[in-house]
């Protein structure tokens, strides 16, 4: 498999007053296509921030970044949103959903973005919806959806453009342990049908879903090691 994400002594430092933070410091690795990676370290460890200039939300002080073979460095605003449109899922702790819109309208948002007609945008939020198990909530609004409802239809939302990376940032944080497991076997059977997947966690349980750990602390990637399949993984399916 050929690299999706190539970053090479990537660093970003803050200022907070008179402070300085390193909150990263010359990281360098790839991320091949299809890998399910979990991002690991205490608060503060640089997790988020290296999360964050994958994801083209932030931009790094020094260092390169290449996706999907294109140099994201150096990029301007309305470039690296287009990246964002074309390259990129994103789900987050809080879901981030419209409290006023359906679930449908929800994951059609990033379509209404991209200028997609409309009746091909209810089409394909639809089939994320479906994809996700809650076809038939799809006229429910947030308020009448369970925590883990909620999260599934961000992630039908992060789907509905077809990136080929998703990005989430402690995706089962605010959701009890039952729907964090269904929620995480979601993620694997989105990663199984090709999607790479990196993801932050503070918990060990869900990093365990993941083929491979970055473990970051003080702003240094420290570890880098391989899990092994799990049984429920689709490619030890019989």
């Amino acid at each position: 498999m050929s690299a999706l994400i190539e970053v090479r002594k990537l660093s970003r430092t803050y200022r907070l007053g008179e402070i300085t933070v390193h909150a990263l410091k010359g990281v360098s690795l790839d991320i091949r296509q299809g890998e399910f990676v979990a991002i690991m370290g205490p608060s503060g460890s640089g997790k988020s921030t290296f999360l964050n200039l994958l994801g083209c939300l932030d931009v790094a002080d020094t260092g390169s970044y290449r996706l999907n073979g294109e140099t994201v460095t150096g990029l301007q605003a309305e470039a690296l949103a287009g990246i964002r449109n074309r390259h990129m899922g994103f789900v987050f702790q809080s879901f981030n959903l419209l409290p006023r819109s359906s679930a449908q309208e929800n994951v059609e948002l990033p379509l209404v973005y991209a200028r997609v007609p409309a009746a091909e945008r209810r089409r394909r939020a639809r089939e994320k919806l479906a994809l996700v198990g809650l076809a038939e909530r799809a006229q429910h609004r947030p308020a009448q959806l369970s925590g883990g409802q909620q999260q599934r239809v961000a992630i039908a939302r992060a789907l509905v453009n077809e990136p080929p990376l998703i990005l989430a940032d402690e995706p089962t944080g605010a959701l009890d342990t039952r729907t964090s497991q269904e929620l995480m076997d979601l993620f694997s059977r989105l990663n199984g049908a090709g999607i790479t997947i990196v993801l932050v966690t503070h918990e060990p349980d869900i990093a365990a879903y993941a083929r491979r750990i970055l473990v970051f602390r003080d702003g240094e990637l420290v570890e880098d090691r391989p899990l092994p399949a799990r049984p429920t993984d689709p490619e030890t399916q019989p």
